[in-house]
């Protein structure tokens, strides 16, 4: 690094992590806008699903382009840009999407609005891929991961506020019945203005504040041959987006390339494994069975993250989970994403050096407190908060897991795993309050799963770390994949339980999500121990 390692830099750290809060309002925040836009433009559970899909395909594309452009230049891209220089290019590519917006969502062409979305999540990737390891370098080595768990929280209250403000925008008073066909477009126009200048204004903050030049000094490790699966795996992507189009032009239905799709993904990453088995010269960080079950594991994590509150809108619309208007659906999906801050701020403690018994106290007093936070955020914009409290069962037994996990990525993983699965199930298997909240509660599983997977998929892998945590970060793909998956299950399987909706049966989903990070606690544990590493000594770390 170019700056002093031992010097702190508060004031830069404070302006740094705003980026944190962008990434986790919008993100948050499509729980809100998806349903608005199916009803607006009329559209199947599988097409309002491409909102995510474009999204989170932005940081996967955004990423690849940095990696081969890094690869075939055989020169740090970022590293020659900046870390600083990059985040200010992100916010004005995100500047330049919402401002597209406006346009967009004149024109009445829900493409358009796609392609919106897509450079604004292009725009967050810049961003994210610099401000990482910008927020570890403003400071001792030492302390690195805790200022990311800061900036992750910072994250957190983002992922809180977005959609109650945007569902505040778009429909007035959290209490009013609104549908979206009453929602003026200006509303719309005014978020996106909002936005807009929010970026514009923190990069120019960025261009003229004092920030340290801060670039890696880490050599590119070449690997060749981990260039061909990455490749597949974009394939696997376009073909997604060319679903709708080519389903029409042959007939046969985008459910079939949705799961070829995902098929050509765990294939393409499982035959991995076996090909660097044989020889792992050229493979780089991805010679490494830890990082390619990673992947699947971040690829899987996300997915399942993401897709729980993207389709809980349209579930909630539902009459067996009574039959709530847009304008009504907001406190539920920041409920949701305040479960994650719930479990991610009591995770954040084993950072701090407190005696265990003070350790024990706040593990129980922090969850309650957090989720009284975000009753109080929603109680602001006039929800009544009261139909949440029962709420506080579900964060009870979050708690139990935590002492069940003791800050141990392996036994934490899988204890959240099964804990997740059963959630769901319970969902599967009731309707109303029950199932919601069961539904919800997945966001509290969710919680505290990244660091773990991160920490676990990295570790033995040397000189490659970097590469394979540029590999981890490309897997929010996940977030792209799943949801439309589960949106086309939706269409696809009404009536296949009685008296199960097709959005009710689609949560099937993240439970074989939850099922697959259960699996995945367990076999890492296997090849590390085969590699000698003791998972005793492992420690959770990394920021999502």
């Amino acid at each position: 690094m170019e700056q002093d390692k031992t010097k702190s830099y508060g004031s830069a750290l404070y302006t740094l992590i705003i980026v944190f809060f962008f990434w986790g309002f919008l993100a948050a925040s499509n729980g809100v806008f998806i349903p608005f836009c199916k009803s607006h433009f009329s559209l199947s559970q599988f097409e309002s699903q491409l909102i995510d899909f474009t999204f989170y395909g932005g940081y996967f594309i955004g990423s690849l382009i940095l990696y081969f452009a890094s690869q075939f230049s055989k020169v740090d891209i970022l590293n020659k840009l900046g870390y600083k220089n990059g985040i200010i290019l992100g916010l004005v590519i995100s500047a330049a999407g919402a401002l597209g917006m406006i346009p967009a969502v004149a024109s009445g062409s829900f493409g358009l609005i796609l392609t919106v979305f897509f450079i604004i999540a292009v725009g967050f990737s810049l961003q994210q891929t610099a401000a990482n390891p910008f927020v570890v370098a403003l400071g001792p080595p030492e302390t690195g991961s805790n200022r990311l768990n800061f900036a992750g929280s910072v994250n957190n209250i983002g992922a809180l506020l977005g959609p109650v403000v945007v569902g505040f925008v778009l429909f007035g008073s959290a209490s009013a019945k609104i549908a979206a066909a009453d929602v003026k477009i200006s509303s719309v126009d005014n978020l996106y203005y909002i936005l807009a200048g929010l970026f514009i204004a923190v990069a120019i903050f960025f261009w003229v504040s004092k920030l340290p030049t801060v670039t890696s000094d880490e050599e590119i490790e070449a690997s060749t041959k981990a260039n061909t699966p990455l490749f597949v795996i974009f394939i696997a992507f376009l073909l997604i987006l060319a679903a709708d189009p080519i389903s029409k032009a042959t007939s046969i239905p985008s459910q079939y390339f949705v799961y070829a799709s995902l098929a050509i993904i765990v294939f393409t990453l499982v035959g991995t494994i076996f090909a660097a088995k044989k020889s792992s010269h050229g493979w780089g960080a991805m010679q490494y069975p830890q990082l390619i079950l990673g992947m699947l594991a971040i690829f899987t994590y996300v997915g399942t993250e993401v897709t729980i509150q993207s389709n809980m809108g349209s579930l909630l619309k539902t009459p067996a989970f009574g039959s709530f208007s847009e304008s009504e659906i907001a406190p539920y999906i920041s409920l949701y994403w305040g479960s994650l801050m719930i479990g991610r701020f009591a995770g954040s403690i084993g950072a701090f050096d407190l005696s265990k018994t003070t350790k024990y106290v706040l593990y129980v007093l922090v969850p309650f407190i957090a989720f009284g936070l975000v009753l109080v955020v929603n109680a602001i914009t006039g929800v009544d908060v009261s139909n949440l409290y029962v709420y506080a069962v579900c964060v009870a037994i979050l708690v139990v897991a935590f002492f069940i996990g003791q800050q141990k990525p392996v036994r934490t993983l899988s204890t959240l795993g099964v804990l997740g699965m059963i959630f769901i199930l319970v969902g599967l298997f009731t309707t109303g309050r029950v199932a919601t909240f069961s539904f919800i509660s997945g966001g509290l599983c969710c919680s505290i799963m990244w660091p773990s997977i991160f920490s676990l998929a990295i570790t033995g892998l040397g000189k490659y770390t970097s590469q394979g945590s540029a590999f981890l970060i490309m897997m929010i793909l996940g977030g792209s994949i799943i949801p439309p998956l589960q949106g086309k299950i939706a269409d696809g399987s009404n009536n296949l339980i009685a008296g199960m909706s097709g959005i009710h049966f689609s949560y099937i989903v993240p439970v074989l999500g939850f099922a697959y990070l259960t699996y995945f606690a367990w076999k890492v544990s296997r090849e590390l121990q085969k590699q000698g590493i003791d998972l005793d000594h492992v420690e959770a770390k990394g920021g999502h």
